[in-house]
């Protein structure tokens, strides 16, 4: 019986088509003769018990071919959630629906029960041995401590991506607290610190876990023109490496709790010798590596499914 994978994705129409790591995977699916399909996630929904989703075939020219009205999740060989953050209402009641769909025996990567449970900067909190110092609160009282603790300091949002809303602060002034009281909503919404890491001058790591195994070429996001953001979207310049002993030593003990939780395909993101994220949801990069190494990672991901 012919294979067939639903990818579902932000707009088919908003893919960078030379770069995104989803439309790689349908390039691979593709030129393994199996059939591919888009949605987003408002084109998923349940009928009697069971979830279904209103999706576009893909051809092999990668366009949308024909439109195709109700598909049991079921009956697909593979269901990808490939949807970029935030991690929103939307998303969440789209991760239940998946997870409907997984319990009537849906293959569902990954797992939407893990990444319901694992936010992606608060997951390296299981690893405490390999992380930076950390606060997660919304308490900008508690950031100014924090920041007179380790001088230097770094803030994100828990559900943002591709660098937006990061800030680098040496002091928390008044400036500072007016960014701060924005990212919090006013103290209501947590935010996460770090201990500044310089070592970001030398790369923002990106180590793709792929079945339970790291790939042994890595893609350093190296900062440009005085930014300390190493990502892509950022304008971080995006250089592939071989693993290094401790990369591959810290990947290895991550993989096994990935692996743990139905998660087959992660991108953990290191600066120096410190796990700083756990990505799960539509993680990046692939393309990148293969151009520059001639190593497919998507590859060996389509192959071990």
């Amino acid at each position: 019986m012919k294979k067939s994978f639903l990818f579902i994705t932000d707009t088919f129409g908003s893919l960078n088509h030379k770069k995104d790591t989803s439309i790689f995977m349908m390039e691979e699916a593709l030129n393994r003769d199996v059939d591919v399909y888009q949605c987003e996630m408002k084109d998923i929904f349940a009928l009697d018990n069971m979830v279904y989703a209103n999706c576009f075939s893909i051809s092999s020219n990668l366009s949308i071919a024909i439109n195709t009205n109700k598909i049991a999740l079921n009956d697909f060989s593979s269901v990808f959630m490939r949807k970029d953050p935030p991690v929103d209402e939307n998303y969440i009641n789209c991760l239940h629906l998946l997870s409907t769909a997984a319990n009537n025996g849906a293959n569902i990567h990954n797992d939407p029960s893990a990444i319901k449970e694992f936010n992606e900067k608060v997951f390296a909190l299981y690893f405490s041995d390999f992380i930076p110092k950390t606060i997660i609160t919304s308490d900008i009282n508690q950031i100014k401590e924090f920041q007179k603790r380790y001088q230097t300091i770094v803030v994100k949002p828990l559900d943002g991506m591709g660098g937006a809303s990061i800030h680098k602060f040496d002091d928390i002034d008044e400036d500072a607290k007016d960014i701060l009281l924005n990212m919090t909503n006013k103290e209501t919404t947590t935010i996460i610190g770090q201990e500044f890491l310089p070592e970001i001058y030398d790369g923002d790591f990106r180590i793709l876990i792929i079945h339970g195994k790291p790939f042994p070429k890595t893609l350093a996001r190296i900062p440009q023109d005085g930014n300390f953001k190493g990502n892509l979207a950022a304008g971080g310049k995006g250089v592939v490496a071989d693993l290094t002993p401790v990369q591959k030593e810290i990947a290895n003990k991550v993989a096994i709790k990935l692996l743990e939780n139905g998660i087959n395909f992660a991108g953990i993101d290191m600066i120096g010798d410190k796990l700083t994220e756990i990505n799960i949801t539509s993680p990046t990069c692939a393309r990148e590596i293969y151009i520059q190494s001639g190593e497919n990672p998507i590859k060996e991901y389509i192959k071990g499914l």
